[in-house]
């Protein structure tokens, strides 16, 4: 069956043509570079700032049940605590003040989390492999991420420079502030939701990426049953808030004896009531709406209570903090370090409480989208990110008022995969035009990156790029695939952002990504595509002489920039990228006027807006807002 709309066309392309290289990544240790054997490594951070981690977990201030849904007995979603990993630019010349007395490092998070082998068989269970997952699991189990805990948060301006153009020195270097900018920046905060299966680890390449160039990033680990296992700490006085029988009394939370005598429980992935399988396009039952609905609540909540958390440390108040923390010495799947050593005082006023950008992938990026919609809730978001939207697990759009629309900017971010499932593209489009309408229209774009797959955007496809390469038919270098997501990412938010905060970031190459030309999905040469069977939709892409890129992925895509640049053939933003939709200047000016955000920028707009279509044009049969919310929501989906 092949995709409707696209220009049809014998034969298929095999490659992403002409793609560049990914940006320089030097290891820092024997660990990042990955020569310790059986042990995978992530890629450093490619910004001028050294980054730092703190991994936080306190009671919740409003603690409650959400849905009526129960499994064993228990209520199956509630809000106990709130547990994040906090990514930040730190300061490269001052480590030595966050090492705790008696240590002689700095430590680093694991990236798989505590206990590990317990972690693994959540894994397994979510991927319905059992214990029989642990094995493949064992070379991440001493993963760490490429950033120091507890570091000292940036004081510096970063240079305007990064680490492609002047190597690892890009961040051992202070840079010029701008003209009357204070001393030191006030950094834009990015609050990530993950998706289904994911952690608050499990996408620390892009939020290391994003606190590499300025932003502090609050990754929040959901737990609604769509992470593979996490476990929930209880605060040891009984007289504590937030101790068991205080959530239980406030928040009408249940548990059992066993969890109340470990102080501790954890929650897995929870696997829809007979319809387990409601994430699969082909699945005829379609998505479990009530689980789903009640899902994203909890998340929206989880979000709140951490952005909560984040206007404790804006005042100043972490000693408080550190306290209630729950993520130290004594409690479950903690480090011994905790808190220690956190300069608290660098914290006070120094990140901006307004205009966060709600950022999220699959399940975490329907969760954005309905933030996007209750701004009269979530009054401090400003725009959102969506990278490879869970369309079947959206909310079906509020047709009875305009006050629950999306009206704030909008960048949406598909994988190919994903692109090629049509119900699913159809609703992340009428999510752009639904940003884009009257009476409060927004910027907003969408544009898939060619070769990818759904887990792209996460760090599985940098850690086990063989299996994606081999069963997904993930094309695209995964290192190459992690630097256009976050410059499309960086060029968005430094068009939208306030003035003040969009020069925090100054250090990354502004590829043009959304200043390109149009590729409408249905002007699109089928031979240009990596469209699978059917039956592969969504999960999977198709390659033309399979055999070489089976051999190695590597070496295949050597030979096409080897062939490119013997031909004469120069890399264009869209060997790599289609960009399907982008805002008119008619838009962007009557988003200037409304929120006078774009200043002076809004005079060189000229190449972000050509060649974009007015909203009414992007109207098809099949891509009311209203329509694809429901049709996705009736098709099913894939693991978010």
């Amino acid at each position: 069956m092949r995709f409707p709309g696209a220009l049809q066309s014998k034969g298929q392309t095999e490659q992403v043509p002409n793609a560049q290289k990914p940006k320089l990544r030097p290891p820092r240790s024997l660990r990042d570079g990955g020569f310790i054997p059986l042990i995978r490594s992530l890629p450093t951070y490619t910004g001028p700032y050294p980054v730092g981690t703190m991994e936080i977990e306190v009671p919740a201030l409003n603690p409650r049940v959400f849905s009526h849904i129960k499994r064993d007995g228990k209520h199956l979603l509630q809000l106990e605590t709130v547990l994040m990993t906090v990514y930040y630019p730190s300061s490269y010349h001052e480590r030595n003040p966050a090492v705790p007395e008696g240590k002689k490092n700095l430590s680093r998070e694991l990236w798989l989390g505590r206990p590990r082998i317990s972690m693994a068989k959540g894994y397994g269970k979510f991927a319905g492999l059992g214990n029989l997952l642990i094995p493949m699991m064992l070379p991440t189990m001493f993963t760490k991420l490429p950033a120091y805990r507890n570091a000292p948060l940036a004081e510096h301006w970063a240079p305007e420079v990064n680490t492609k153009s002047d190597g690892i020195e890009a961040k051992t270097t202070e840079g010029t502030k701008p003209d009357d900018a204070p001393d030191e920046p006030i950094f834009p905060l990015i609050l990530f939701s993950h998706g289904l299966g994911g952690t608050r680890t499990m996408y620390s390449s892009v939020c290391g990426e994003f606190a590499s160039y300025g932003f502090i990033v609050c990754a929040v680990e959901h737990r609604d049953g769509s992470g593979p296992r996490s476990y929930v700490n209880h605060a040891k006085s009984s007289e504590t808030p937030g101790s068991v029988p205080d959530a239980e009394q406030r928040g009408r939370v249940d548990h059992k004896p066993h969890e109340r005598e470990k102080g501790y429980h954890f929650v897995d992935y929870v696997f829809p009531k007979d319809n387990p399988y409601d994430t699969t396009p082909q699945g005829d039952k379609g998505v479990d709406t009530e689980l789903r609905s009640a899902q994203i609540d909890l998340r929206m909540a989880e979000l709140e209570e951490a952005y909560g958390v984040m206007c404790q440390l804006h005042r100043g108040e972490g000693e408080e903090l550190a306290k209630r923390n729950m993520r130290r010495e004594g409690f479950k799947g903690s480090s011994s370090r905790g808190l220690e050593g956190v300069d608290w005082a660098r914290w006070k006023n120094r990140f901006c409480l307004d205009d966060v950008t709600a950022c999220g992938h699959s399940f975490g990026a329907a969760t954005v989208t309905e933030m996007l919609r209750h701004t009269d809730r979530f009054t401090w978001i400003s725009q959102g990110i969506i990278y490879d939207i869970w369309g079947a697990g959206t909310r079906p759009l509020e047709q009875e008022t305009q006050d629950h629309r999306i009206s704030k900017p909008l960048l949406a971010i598909n994988s190919e995969a994903f692109t090629y499932w049509p119900s699913n593209y159809e609703l992340v489009k009428s999510l752009i035009i639904e940003a884009e309408e009257d009476p409060q229209a927004s910027p907003a774009w969408l544009m898939t990156l060619r070769g990818t797959v759904h887990i792209s955007q996460s760090d599985f496809s940098l850690l086990y790029p063989n299996i994606c390469s081999l069963f997904l038919k993930m094309v695209a270098n995964p290192r190459r695939a992690l630097d256009l997501n976050i410059n499309a990412s960086l060029e968005f938010l430094a068009l939208v952002l306030p003035q003040n905060l969009a020069q925090v970031n100054r250090a990354y190459k502004n590829e043009g990504l959304l200043e390109t030309e149009p590729h409408p999905l249905e002007h699109i040469p089928s031979i240009q595509m990596h469209r699978p069977n059917e039956k592969y939709v969504a999960a999977r892409l198709q390659i033309k002489h399979e055999s070489l890129f089976r051999l190695s992925p590597k070496l295949y895509r050597k030979l096409k920039r080897r062939k490119a640049a013997k031909e004469g053939r120069r890399p264009e933003t869209g060997d790599e990228v289609w960009l399907h939709i982008k805002p008119t200047a008619e838009v962007l000016e009557q988003f200037n006027q409304q929120t006078g955000k774009l200043g002076d920028r809004s005079r060189s707009m000229e190449a972000v807006t050509r060649g974009a279509l007015p909203v009414n044009d992007l109207f098809t049969e099949n891509s009311t807002p209203e329509k694809s919310s429901r049709d996705a929501a009736s098709e099913g989906g894939i693991d978010g």
